[in-house]
Order: C-alpha cells, then sequence, then structure tokens
C-alpha cells in the first residue's frame, strides 16, 4: 500500500488533528475497517466530526517530517454502523445542543435506528430523558438543514470549490449554486463579497470556460474595485483601474480594447458608476457612488435646516462651570457655543485637549433647553467609553438605527427617522461611507448634529475618509483643538502621543515610576520574549495591573513573529497554559481566556471587537460560554470562529477602546504598515501606561511616515458643490 496509484479507502474518523475553515485543509486520525491500523489522513474537504465513517478516495505518501500518509482526493460520508460511531458522530458538536451526554442518551434509547428516527420522526426525540421540546425542534432543524444541502455542497466541491466557498455560495443561491458554478462561475466574483477574482477564475478553468471570456474581463475589473475599496479608496482612475485589471489577467496578454469595452459593459449594467470630472476619469462600486452622493445632500440639507435654539447661553455656560467645578478656556467656550448655535458643528482634536469636557457641557447646554439629545458611536467600546465619561448612555450607530440582522436593513431611515433635538456622534474618525450613509439618512432636518473626533488617528476600517472630508471641505464650523489640559495621571502618555502628531520620537518618563517607557529591542524573538516578560510579570509586580484584564498587547500585524496571532498563542501559553478546553480551527479556547468578537452579531447582542473573558467550558455540548461586561453568551460549532483570543490585538481593531496599559511591539518586520497616524492611535489607547518594545529604526520610520490617509474620495467637492461656496473658509484639496 504505497505510492502514487489512486486508492479507495474506508474508516472511522478517530480524531481531528488539524483544521484550516479559511481553506478547508484537514488532518485526521483514521482508523481503518480492520479496526486495527490507523493512519493520517490529509487533505481539502468537508468538516467531518470524529466518529463519521467515511470512504476516502487518493494516494498514500511520505512525508519527510510526517511519515506515511494518505492525501485525500474526495471524501464521502457513510452511515455509521456501530453504536460506538453513532454516539461520536452525534457527539462531536456538529448539531447545535447535542454534546457527547446528549449523543450518549440519544443512541442509547434508539440504538442503530437513531439516523432513521432524525430522518423520519424527529418529533420523537422528547422521548429521550431531558430532551424538550424546544431542544428537539432545534436538533430537528439543525439535522434537516445539514441533510438538505449535503448533496449541493458534495456537488460544489466536486467542481473545485472549497467547503468553506462552498458553504457561502450555497447561501446565496441556494439549490441554483451548482448550476451558478458551472456555467457562470464568474457570477461569484461579482456577486458574492469576499470571493475573489483569482477564486472564481480557477473554478472557471475546472468547468472548462474559456480564458478570453468576456465575464473573466468583467470579473477582473469588479475584483481591482474591490481591491481598491479594501484599501480605503472609494473611487479609482479608470486608467489605472484597467491596468490592474490586466494584472489580474496576466499572462494573457489581453488587449486594451476589450478592457474598455468590458468596463463600459458594467457601467452599462449598472454594477460600476464612471464620473468624469477635475481631468480624472473615475470609477465607482455603484453602491458607493450613490453613498457618496447621498451623504453630501443630507449634511447639506441638515445644515441648512433650522434648528432650535438655545437661549442665555451664557448663564447656561456659568451654571456648567459651577456644577463640574471646572473653569472653561476660551477655547472651550468658543467650541460649546459653535455646537449649540450651529444646525452641523465639527469637534476635533487630539489626546488631552477636553473633548469629553465639551460634550459634557454641549449636553448640559440643550438639556437645559429642554432639547432631547442622543449620544452614539460607531462602536461597542466607544459607546461604552462615552457613556462612562458623560454618565448618559450612548449607543453603538447599528443599534440606534434598529439593524435588523435577517434583513439585513436598518429600520430606522429616511420614512422612520430617529426621535432627537440634538444628535452628538463621538469617534467619527471610525466612520466609514456606508455607515455615515445609513445614519445620516435617519436624521432628520431639524436635528442638530455634532461630529466629535481625532481626525489624526487611523482612518476607518471601511472605505472614506469622511471626517477629514467633512473638516477640509469647509462647509461646517469646525473647532480644532489644540491646548492640552489633561495634567494628572496620563500627561506623559498625552505629551508624547503629541510628540508622535508632530513628527518627534517619544521618551521615556524619567525614574522608574511614569507613565510612558521605551525600551529598545531589534530582534523578533527577544522583543517577543520582553512583550511576554512585561504583560506576566514585570507590569503587574510593578504597577499592580492585571495581566488578562487590565494590560492589552497592541501590535501593526496579525501575522509575523511579532503578529497578533504569535503573541496570542505566546501569552496563551503563558497566562492560561492547562485546563480543558474547545479546539477550533486551530485555536483552543479555555476557561478564563480573554477573547475578541470579530463580527457585529446582532442576535447575540455583540460586535466586532467587543472584547470578554471565557467563563465556562461546556465540552458536553461542545459550548464556550463567554462574558461580556458582565453578561454571558454562549457559543457553539461554527459560532466559534466569531471568536479569537485577544491577548493581543491589531492596533485597527484597538480603536475606539481605552486600556489601562498598553504594550506596543514595534520592529522594522512590522514596515509595510509603520506610519505616524498608527504609532500615535496605538499610544492613545492607554489611559495610564503605555510600554513600547520597539526598534528605535522602527519608531522613526513610524515618525517620519506621515501617512495621513492620502485616501481617494470626492466628498470634500461634493459639499462644497453642493453648498456652491466655501462657506467657512475650510482648507481645499489639492
Amino acid at each position: 500500500m504505497s505510492g502514487t496509484a489512486e486508492q479507495t479507502i474506508e474508516g472511522e474518523v478517530a480524531r481531528i488533528t488539524f483544521e484550516n475553515e479559511a481553506n478547508g485543509f484537514r488532518v485526521l486520525q483514521l482508523a481503518l475497517r480492520d479496526g486495527e491500523t490507523k493512519l493520517a489522513l490529509v487533505g481539502t474537504f468537508p468538516r467531518v466530526a470524529e466518529g463519521t465513517c467515511v470512504r476516502v478516495t487518493g494516494h498514500f505518501e511520505v512525508d519527510a517530517k510526517y511519515g506515511r500518509r494518505f492525501r485525500a482526493a474526495s471524501l464521502t460520508e457513510l452511515t455509521p454502523t456501530t453504536l460506538v460511531g453513532l454516539r461520536r458522530y452525534l457527539g462531536s458538536g456538529r448539531i447545535p445542543g447535542v454534546g457527547e451526554k446528549y449523543a450518549q442518551k440519544i443512541v442509547d434509547h434508539f440504538g442503530l435506528r437513531t439516523l432513521q428516527v432524525l430522518d423520519e420522526n424527529p418529533e420523537r426525540l422528547t422521548e429521550v430523558s431531558g430532551v424538550g421540546r424546544h431542544r428537539a425542534r432545534t436538533i430537528a432543524k439543525a439535522w434537516t438543514e445539514q441533510c438538505a444541502t449535503r448533496d449541493v455542497m458534495v456537488s460544489l466541491q466536486a467542481q473545485g470549490v472549497g467547503w468553506a466557498l462552498a458553504q457561502r455560495i450555497f447561501r446565496r443561491y441556494g439549490a441554483q449554486a451548482s448550476h451558478i458554478v458551472r456555467h457562470d462561475p464568474y457570477r461569484l466574483a461579482i456577486e458574492i463579497p469576499g470571493v475573489g477574482f483569482k477564486t472564481a477564475d480557477r473554478i472557471a478553468q475546472e468547468v472548462g470556460i474559456g480564458r478570453d471570456s468576456m465575464d473573466r474581463r468583467r470579473a477582473a475589473l469588479v475584483q481591482a474595485v474591490r481591491d481598491e475599496l479594501d484599501a480605503g479608496h472609494v473611487y479609482t482612475a479608470a486608467s489605472v483601474l484597467i491596468e490592474k485589471a490586466l494584472a489580474l489577467l496576466s499572462p494573457d496578454g489581453v488587449l486594451l480594447e476589450p478592457m474598455t469595452h468590458a468596463l463600459a459593459l458594467l457601467v452599462h449594467q449598472q454594477i460600476l458608476v464612471r464620473e468624469n470630472r477635475d481631468g480624472t476619469d473615475a470609477v465607482y462600486a455603484r453602491l458607493s457612488f450613490e453613498a457618496e452622493v447621498r451623504v453630501a445632500h443630507r449634511l447639506r440639507d441638515l445644515a441648512s435646516a433650522n434648528v432650535r435654539t438655545v437661549e442665555k447661553l451664557d448663564d447656561a455656560l456659568k451654571r456648567f462651570e459651577a456644577q463640574s467645578t471646572l473653569r472653561l478656556s476660551d477655547e472651550q467656550q468658543a467650541a460649546i457655543e459653535l455646537a449649540v448655535r450651529s444646525a452641523v458643528t465639527v469637534i476635533t482634536g487630539g489626546p488631552g485637549v477636553g473633548k469629553t469636557t465639551i460634550v459634557r457641557a454641549v449636553i448640559a447646554m440643550v438639556q437645559g433647553a429642554n432639547l432631547r439629545v442622543q449620544l452614539v458611536a460607531p462602536t461597542g467600546r466607544a459607546a461604552k467609553r462615552m457613556t462612562e465619561s458623560t454618565g448618559r448612555e450612548a449607543l453603538t450607530i447599528h443599534r440606534l438605527l434598529e439593524f435588523e440582522p435577517r434583513r439585513g436593513k436598518f429600520a430606522r431611515h429616511r420614512d422612520v427617522p430617529l426621535d432627537a433635538d440634538v444628535l452628538i456622534v463621538d469617534e467619527c474618525s471610525m466612520v466609514d461611507l456606508s455607515l455615515a450613509d445609513a445614519l445620516l439618512d435617519a436624521v432628520k432636518n431639524g436635528t442638530r448634529l455634532v461630529l466629535v473626533g481625532d481626525v489624526d488617528q487611523l482612518p476607518s476600517v471601511g472605505p472614506a475618509a469622511v471626517l477629514r472630508d467633512v473638516i477640509e471641505s469647509g462647509c461646517f464650523p469646525t473647532a480644532k483643538l489644540a491646548r492640552i489640559f489633561r495634567q494628572s495621571s496620563g500627561s506623559d502618555i498625552v505629551t508624547n502621543a503629541h510628540k508622535i502628531l508632530h513628527g518627534y520620537l517619544p521618551e521615556s518618563s524619567p525614574g522608574n515610576t511614569g507613565e510612558f517607557f521605551v525600551i529598545d529591542r531589534t530582534d523578533p524573538d527577544a522583543a517577543r520574549d520582553t512583550v511576554v516578560e512585561l504583560v506576566t510579570k514585570r507590569i503587574p509586580h510593578r504597577f499592580g495591573f492585571d495581566p488578562v484584564t487590565d494590560i492589552q498587547v497592541l501590535t501593526p500585524m496579525h501575522r509575523g513573529p511579532l503578529g497578533s496571532i504569535v503573541l496570542n498563542e505566546t501569552l496563551q501559553a503563558a497566562l492560561n497554559p492547562t485546563g480543558e478546553g474547545i479546539t477550533r480551527g486551530g485555536r483552543t479556547f479555555r476557561r478564563g481566556d480573554k477573547v475578541m468578537q470579530l463580527r457585529n452579531d446582532y442576535d447575540r447582542n455583540v460586535y466586532n471587537g467587543d472584547m470578554g473573558l471565557v467563563a465556562r467550558i461546556e465540552r458536553d455540548e461542545g459550548t464556550v460560554r463567554v462574558t461580556f461586561d458582565g453578561r454571558e453568551v454562549a457559543y457553539q460549532g461554527a459560532d466559534l470562529d466569531d471568536l479569537m483570543l485577544a491577548y493581543a490585538c491589531s492596533v485597527h481593531k484597538s480603536q475606539g477602546s481605552e486600556y489601562p496599559a498598553v504594550v506596543i511591539p514595534l520592529l522594522t518586520t512590522h514596515f509595510v504598515m509603520l506610519s505616524r497616524n498608527l504609532l500615535y492611535t496605538a499610544v492613545t489607547r492607554g489611559k495610564r501606561l503605555v510600554v513600547l518594545v520597539a526598534d528605535p529604526r522602527a519608531i522613526r520610520l513610524a515618525v517620519g511616515e506621515e501617512r495621513r490617509d492620502d485616501r481617494r474620495t470626492r466628498l470634500a467637492h461634493r459639499l462644497r458643490d453642493a453648498f456652491g461656496r466655501d462657506v467657512f473658509g475650510g482648507t481645499k484639496e489639492s
């Protein structure tokens, strides 16, 4: 049994050694039918549970490191034929609500007829002790969905589609998925977000579609537009877009003329929009173009509307100073008056310049005039900070707009607007074009809008630079705060943040009791060891911070020797190395782990970037229970893909948050990400302590690289066009 000749074997999955859900590659241990032989099974195939009986076609190979193993070309699930196999099959976590405990109960009750009962009479599950009607319905529904999708999924994989992609294609097209993949695979690259041109192109070659097809050119252009959106740009010059698409099609030597025709076809089909103005032939994704136009018009309409006035402002300011025991500076008073008197106002500035004080004062002013005020921020963490700093509840934009996940739409919009006289939006630098569009659509004319944010931080993860463009349009009154007021515990952090912002190198606090430290390290391994030592020993011992809940490691990148992936594995091994856990996609979660939510989950009320602690592991039901701000949320099966370890996270993921202590590794290996606003954003996340573990060359590179978000947008132009003039003399775009 050796060599490369194709063979077919059958056996039972004894153990799952490794899984990569991104590409479907898996390593399993297979127990063959003879009951004695076990071998390693590797390949790209659907997820299978422990206890599953499978028929595998492929060949044996000998790996220099791992030895003899079987390389799978195709894999088919077989019905388990033993009670032990049935228990393992059902208890593997593939069915929500059924872990090892309930699997044993179900199989003990129904025996070898278990799968027949699930297929034909799932209502009989209530006969099993501990299985009520609700759990029975949940199990029956999951089983039915699994059976309904299996045939289509197998068909998709036969056409060269990996497991993870097959799931997304099936969710989009349902029973038509196989037909579309066979006859029009480039639709995947155009219609399914996240499906790239290369994937669609590979599938197209598998099913025999010619490389000179018009659909292929269209898909390459759409991919080029998406790449530009991912880079933060709202539009791209047509010539640049065609050049990027040609690079994707290389080395096929596609001529310029058919590419121009493909672009014209996409514009005709209203997938893309082409706009020629100011000497630039710009191409947009249609949704982005429409959103940018709407945002400009809504801001103009809001700024032009009449708003309710606040009388006796001087007296109100004096009352606020008396109640808050603060003495407002002339700069702060001017900013407050601007926000209270104007229909749309921007308040911007770095850390320690008093933005929070101004927001609190504005709230007091408008409440004193019996105006209804609503506070909002783009993320849950930013909303929580706003709530803590103002003493009033702040909501996320999605929650304020009452997002309906099943419909993928907001319940609040122009026809059902928000019920507020004043809307204060914090952390506006994080608001991208689509979120700004949704929010402004729900704000009725006559509502006073106050936009607050630090324009020098990293721009939004999504495309556009909304806060920058609103300021640079010159169409709105803007308070640019510069004077630093925070003089107590965070003074060294604030001082160094402003140094970085103005192109100067940060400096360590004098002595051993300051708030800001720079530790020189040039070797990645030495830097990683230092980060671990700081988090686990030095900072807790000297400053009393809890290594899990108080200290956050922020890194520029996900991958690499000092990326968040490696740092999380290393810190977990140091802080929480043992105990019962559940492994999913190569990640093991244990009780006590710090974790982060990776996407918005409106059903669970947890959002992208929310951090929690693993409270309990329930292996019987395959459940990880996580507490977020005292509220417990359960994760099972595929839900665990939405979690990552969070001892370390990227600087981008930290936006809108503050932590008692921050440790920032910064080496030349991070070169591609090094910039002034990245370092500035990272440093300003620390409240009481910031430690840079850095190569001095990397700090110089970051401070010297002023990549002030050079995103291609036309919002500022559209705002000036909408107003017809520079109303407040803002800085024009070049």
